[in-house]
């Protein structure tokens, strides 16, 4: 008999520093003694993320949720919140006597790159297997971008219904 389901709770945390995007994925053939591998007439390949800093930046997403929950992975429907803040970059303040002084010219959203989306896949990969089994649990998404005084996330997980399991049966 399984273990009934339980209603998890909200998960709120915030990740200091530069968010590096889920970027393309870059497929390379695999070569032993300077040849490539052969497998029915075919190249074999391997993926990797064309980023670098990636691998750096979902450590950090990990250890900043794992201190904020430990608890059995998610089985059901998420709702995910991210807010990306960055700084203004210094052409968006006045100069002499108006410095420090935002412009009246200075756009009010971060329209430059990255995008949204990428930054987000980033965020939802580094949580697979730490809060929820799979990114496809995730059916509602706000992404947004801010300017703010240092580079962050703001990360909201939050159930829709009852989600969580242990471990062992969510496999």
């Amino acid at each position: 008999m399984s273990e009934p389901l339980t209603i998890a709770p909200d998960i709120r945390f915030v990740i200091l520093g530069q968010p590096v995007t889920q970027g393309s994925k870059k497929s390379m053939p695999i070569y032993r003694n300077g040849k490539p591998v052969m497998k029915d007439g075919r190249v074999l390949t391997r993926v990797i993320n064309a980023l670098p800093g990636l691998a750096q930046w979902r450590q950090e997403v990990v250890q900043e949720a794992r201190k904020h929950y430990d608890g059995d992975l998610f089985i059901g429907a998420i709702r995910l919140e991210l807010v990306f803040s960055r700084p203004r970059p210094k052409g968006h303040f006045g100069t002499g006597r108006n410095a420090g002084k935002l412009k009246a010219s200075a756009p009010r959203f971060p329209t430059s790159r990255p995008d949204t989306l990428k930054l987000g896949r980033a965020i939802e990969d580094a949580l697979t297997g730490v809060i929820w089994r799979d990114d496809s649990q995730v059916v509602q998404h706000v992404i947004e971008k801010r300017y703010g005084t240092f580079y962050s996330v703001s990360v909201w997980i939050r159930p829709l219904e009852q989600t969580v399991v242990e471990v062992e049966q969510a496999f």
